[in-house]
């Protein structure tokens, strides 16, 4: 195995435009709720923002968090080969990364917001511990099984719906508290609202499908990424111009009708796999943009928040509920669709200005580093040096 393990700048950029995306989509859950996304004409919005509705759930929604699970398998095969090279024991400290995330989301959930994703990337990064050794070939049978399986999913769906998960009653009852409580509650309220309250109507046994299949919907992009690292995807871009570009060509059409396809029939549904679909052509577009403009202000913007990750994911969330929910300008379903998405670019314009003066006073986030000093054990955020380091160096 030749990996080279130099820091890619290229997935940097790619994490900060991923962050972009997932703002995006998740201030459809800070303005509506999590279940209230899903129920949008229970707020009766504007034609033009109706509009705006259906693209964000077509072009963002489900297509920019997979891209976080392609990087996230990528970047695990790059720090695996960093350690393997270091001779530092590879799956103690990746255990303990995927704990720190899990921990990092139970947080995040308990004390912000219901919407994390840190608690499931942490759980689904101990299931990756099984294939960290594995060959390239084997992660893409089984990349190629999952996706398999998930396609297999899309099918037969014209009974399925929401109407199975909550009655109409269950789910407007529950909404017109959510409205209430979450644009004039306190922390505590709408804490307790969150917690205590839930419309689902599942018995034991489809609670155990759901929770049976749900990796099989996100595993196959940490995969894909596991074995791109493998096969050096996103090095030497300069090279890969023409490549990214026809792929970027193929796959964003693809996808975007695989979205579509419930607007067509009610036997099939490949809207979930149609947002990994073209999530992947977002992917290797950005990789053609950044191949042609690396040195531009913009991709050295993303670049920027990238490397932030972690700690710009979290800020999203405290600046979005404060603005949105009763203890900060209770703003909940008043900004609308198009307004939320002006809102957006300005916060992440925040990010990348905060994100720029950040990095040129430290190297690490801030949560960055309470991540490596908990990984590697060390107050200074670095594996400590041990003696065959030395005697090596």
């Amino acid at each position: 195995m030749n990996i080279k393990t130099e820091r890619i700048s290229l997935i940097d950029g790619l994490r900060g435009f991923s962050l972009f995306g997932i703002l995006l989509a998740n201030l459809l859950i800070f303005q509506y709720g999590i279940y209230g996304k899903d129920e949008i004409a229970f707020f009766d919005l504007p034609k033009w923002d109706l509009a705006g509705y259906h693209v964000t759930k077509i072009l963002v929604e489900t297509s920019f968090m997979p891209i976080f699970a392609f990087l996230f398998g990528y970047a695990l095969i790059l720090m695996m080969t960093k350690l393997q090279q270091r001779q530092l024991p590879v799956k103690r400290y990746f255990f303990r990364r995927f704990l720190a995330l899990v921990v990092f989301g139970l947080l995040h959930t308990f004390f912000l917001w219901e919407g994390d994703i840190l608690f499931t990337y942490g759980l689904m990064g101990i299931v990756l511990l099984l294939f960290l050794k594995r060959k390239a070939k084997t992660i893409f049978i089984w990349m190629v099984i999952t996706f398999a399986i998930l396609f297999l999913l899309s099918f037969g769906v014209e009974d399925l719906g929401n109407d199975i998960l909550y009655s109409e009653d269950t789910i407007q009852e529950y909404l017109k508290e959510t409205f209430t409580i979450y644009q004039n509650g306190s922390y505590t309220e709408i804490m307790n609202h969150r917690f205590h309250e839930d419309p689902m109507e599942l018995g034991d046994i489809e609670i155990f499908v759901v929770l049976l299949l749900a990796p099989v919907t996100i595993l196959p992009l940490f995969l894909l990424g596991m074995y791109a690292a493998h096969k050096g995807w996103l090095v030497d871009f300069q090279n890969k111009r023409k490549n990214y570009a026809m792929t970027a060509i193929i796959l964003i059409p693809i996808g975007i009708l695989a979205k579509l396809s419930p607007a067509f029939t009610s036997f099939v549904d490949f809207s979930l796999i149609g947002g990994s679909i073209l999530a992947i052509g977002y992917i290797f577009l950005f990789a053609y943009l950044y191949s042609k403009f690396h040195d531009h202000r913009v991709m050295r913007a993303f670049e920027k928040v990238g490397k932030l990750s972690l700690s710009n994911y979290i800020l999203q969330t405290m600046i979005c509920t404060t603005v949105f929910y009763g203890y900060g300008l209770g703003l909940f379903a008043k900004m609308g669709i198009w307004l939320g998405i002006l809102f957006g670019l300005s916060v992440y314009t925040i990010q990348v200005v905060a994100s720029h003066w950040y990095m040129k006073r430290f190297k690490q986030g801030p949560l960055e580093r309470v991540m490596r000093m908990f990984v590697y054990w060390n107050v200074r955020s670095k594996p400590k040096i041990e003696v065959k380091d030395v005697v090596n160096g």
